[in-house]
């Protein structure tokens, strides 16, 4: 929590998905105040945690409506945050991005700092070489499909699905493409090419 945020407000954290939701109460209740501020501020943070990929545009919308804001100040940037607002309202919801930095992060203080695996890393000197750094890169741009199906798991770390996104928006087109990927992916170490 900000320790900024008005008093009102913090208590009110929990609640302010629907708050923002139903049109920037703040914005509307107190038109010219801190609240106006804060409100875009955390239309940001909500862009990100509750929309997340599902329209990634969200994002851009909330931190041009912030800009906006901080350009114009109150009453003429109360419009942007409000424009905002009903984005965030009307647009599809998704966790999975927050759900799956959550996950990644736990799998990082789990496993500690492993190193990349040696064939993504450049080889710029020959001992580097000697050891293996680039030996066997796929360049995915190489590929007739633009997809090499490379592992980039560090070495001692098992392969984990972290980001799992929902039918809901443009995740549904990357739940598509992922599947896709992992098709392929099992067709190539199949055939012994991973």
């Amino acid at each position: 929590q900000r320790p900024d945020m008005p008093e009102d407000l913090r208590t009110q954290w929990p609640e302010l998905a629907p708050l923002i939701q139903a049109f920037g109460y703040a914005v509307i209740e107190q038109p010219g105040t801190e609240a106006d501020d804060l409100i875009g501020t955390l239309t940001v943070r909500f862009a990100s945690e509750d929309i997340g990929m599902a329209d990634s545009n969200a994002l851009v919308v909330t931190l041009a409506a912030k800009d906006a804001y901080d350009f114009l100040g109150s009453p003429e940037g109360d419009l942007a945050i409000a424009h905002a607002c009903l984005y965030l309202a009307t647009a599809p919801k998704s966790n999975a991005a927050y759900r799956a930095h959550k996950a990644a992060a736990k799998a990082a203080v789990a496993t500690g700092s492993l190193p990349p695996p040696p064939h993504i890393l450049n080889a710029p000197t020959r001992m580097m070489k000697e050891l293996g750094f680039g030996k066997g890169y796929a360049y995915d741009h190489d590929e007739a499909d633009g997809f090499s199906g490379a592992d980039y798991w560090p070495e001692g770390m098992t392969a984990e699905t972290f980001y799992r996104p929902t039918p809901r928006g443009q995740e549904a087109r990357i739940g598509e493409r992922l599947a896709e990927w992992a098709r392929r992916r099992e067709e190539r170490r199949r055939a012994g090419r991973e």
